[in-house]
């Protein structure tokens, strides 16, 4: 049995506490305590050969590391870490993808309701004492009563969205790389069809180069004046200058974020818009679901060490056939 306290894994930066105290209790973990990898030193950088983080690993990241075998991604997005130079020098890469699919689908639903019917709005307007001055909030002039919803991405996460939309009884289409055929819903070869087909965009979609800001002003355009644009994916596949455009203009009504361009920053100009609700990157942020998350980073790394597959190897190493072991 291999004694996994004698494998030196590094953790570059910020880790989800629990995860961080069970990794330091199963392998020799070295800290760069958000320091540059070049801080360590060459006999240390030899020494690693595991990574778990939360973010960005590029390739130049990676030749530090001579002996590296494994990054172990805190997180289902994994458009940070440069998979396909990994995959190409034999690096395994794993995420965390399922674990958190119901969380953030729950939330996404959330979002869209706040967003079409201003619940947090009504909620300050309450704090406030208006509600007792002034008499009651004012008519929400959007619902989601006779909408129609398309999902940028139909993976894990667009599925279980979806799944639940079903129960409000709205019509869904979608737009992916590929046209799925275990479900039922309207398919659009191209995001601009998808847009002008529904007046209720909802992105699901994975970053990186094939996603950067696709949905741009065109497509924004095509949702339309009643439109409703919420992005539980990621931040840089929104054009956020476009988007401000929009809702400053009334190309579109309104916009539900959880994810940004350059976070943790958020345009002011975002900020002072009252027709968009906006969240600090919270879609799967419950202490349940870390903890699932951070188990699965720790099985992944358990088995690899192991000399067994591990549990969720990203696309990239699948095809390079890096999880067949043992």
């Amino acid at each position: 049995m291999t004694d996994t306290k004698t494998i030196p894994v590094l953790i570059p930066g910020r880790m989800h506490a629990g995860t961080l105290e069970a990794l330091q209790g199963l392998f020799d973990v070295r800290q760069a305590q958000g320091q540059p990898i070049e801080s360590l030193s060459e006999s240390e950088r030899a020494g690693i050969r595991g990574v778990a983080l939360m973010g960005v690993f590029t390739a130049e990241m990676m030749k530090l590391l001579p002996n590296l075998e494994i990054i172990a991604h805190f997180g289902v997005g994994y458009d940070g870490v440069d998979a396909g130079y990994a995959a190409a020098n034999g690096i395994m890469v794993t995420n965390t993808p399922d674990v958190l699919t119901d969380e953030v689908a729950d939330t996404t639903i959330g979002l869209l309701l706040n967003t079409v019917r201003e619940l947090s709005r009504a909620e300050a307007y309450l704090r406030a004492g208006n509600w007792e001055k002034n008499g009651n909030y004012p008519l929400t002039k959007t619902t989601l009563r006779g909408r129609s919803v398309g999902i940028m991405g139909l993976g894990r996460i667009g599925l279980a969205i979806a799944r639940r939309l079903e129960g409000f009884g709205v019509p869904i289409a979608y737009y992916n790389r590929s046209e799925r055929d275990d479900v039922a819903y309207a398919y659009h070869p191209d995001l601009k069809s998808l847009a002008a087909a529904v007046d209720t965009l909802i992105v699901a979609a994975p970053g990186g180069a094939g996603t950067d800001k696709a949905v741009d002003a065109a497509v924004l355009a095509a949702l339309g004046p009643d439109g409703v644009l919420i992005n539980i994916g990621r931040g840089t596949v929104v054009d956020e200058d476009a988007l401000i455009a929009a809702l400053q203009n009334g190309t579109i009504r309104a916009a539900g974020l959880d994810v940004f361009a350059r976070e943790p920053h958020v345009p002011q100009a975002l900020i002072d818009l009252d027709n968009a609700v906006l969240l600090p990157h919270v879609a799967s942020a419950s202490e349940h679901t870390r903890q699932q998350m951070g188990n699965l980073v720790i099985q992944n790394l358990e088995a690899w060490f192991s000399g067994r597959p591990p549990a969720t190897p990203v696309p990239e190493a699948v095809k390079a056939g890096l999880e067949r072991r043992g």
